[in-house]
């Protein structure tokens, strides 16, 4: 993801207050003026409401993270990444994907699980910079992960880490929409719901791979979603909550 950061809009916010001087004096400029940024797009988001738009025309970012651990309070991020759906298509050139740089080292079991080492991320983009770029990314599309606790667990702890703020964007749990549509699997992980719908397993556990292959996975759904008359957001969350 090559695409700078609107640097003279973010600045005008924190001129107009929505970084204090005192928060910019502590943290300098340019992380005040990201994290500007990443608060006021946690307030646009609370602002919107997508329930009532058809599941074929939504637009949407299937994301992925992979992480130093399971333990959001002391594990850290690692990569992100993600892919743009509209409908029931992919969106061609539209990813994102990077390391990033823990503070922590990498403990040997992650390393060999997504082979991504300690040299690999020495020279990554710090947390708040990626948080900055993946908001970029997704602007107010509504996110979708399987297994969507981990991943959303993980955004809350940077986001109040590095910008005090909390992810307002509607998430969606491939693994809850697979667990109404096949009732009958004991198993639902990514790789037991890309078996079941014949879809190949490529690379897992590489944040952008896994993001690619729940897109595909999105993309049965909805048609089987269609077959059952479920068109709405709005609708698919009444289903879900039974």
């Amino acid at each position: 993801m090559n695409e700078k950061p609107n640097t003279p809009g973010m600045w005008k916010l924190y001129k107009m207050g929505g970084i204090t001087p005192a928060i910019a004096a502590a943290f300098g400029n340019q992380n005040a003026q990201q994290m500007a940024f990443i608060r006021s797009m946690m307030k646009e988001q609370r602002q919107s409401s997508l329930l009532n738009i058809p599941l074929y025309e939504m637009e949407g970012v299937i994301f992925d993270l992979e992480t130093t651990g399971f333990m959001p309070a002391v594990d850290e991020i690692i990569s992100v990444g993600a892919v743009w759906i509209q409908g029931g298509e992919i969106v061609p050139d539209r990813s994102f994907y990077t390391l990033v740089k823990p503070l922590r080292p990498i403990p040997e079991a992650i390393q060999q699980l997504t082979g991504i080492g300690n040299e690999d991320v020495r020279q990554a983009p710090p947390l708040i910079e990626v948080l900055q770029q993946f908001l970029q990314f997704v602007e107010q599309r509504i996110l979708i992960a399987h297994g969507s606790g981990h991943d959303k667990q993980f955004l809350n702890a940077a986001l109040w880490k590095t910008s005090r703020v909390r992810l307002t964007h509607t998430v969606l749990d491939t693994m809850m929409v697979g667990k109404w549509l096949k009732p009958e699997l004991g198993s639902y992980g990514l790789d037991a719901l890309l078996d079941a719908y014949g879809i190949p397993i490529g690379r897992r556990h590489h944040a952008l791979e896994d993001s690619r292959m729940t897109a595909v996975l999105w993309q049965h759904y909805l048609s089987e979603m269609k077959q059952r008359q479920v068109h709405l957001l709005g609708d698919l969350y009444a289903y879900l909550s039974r």
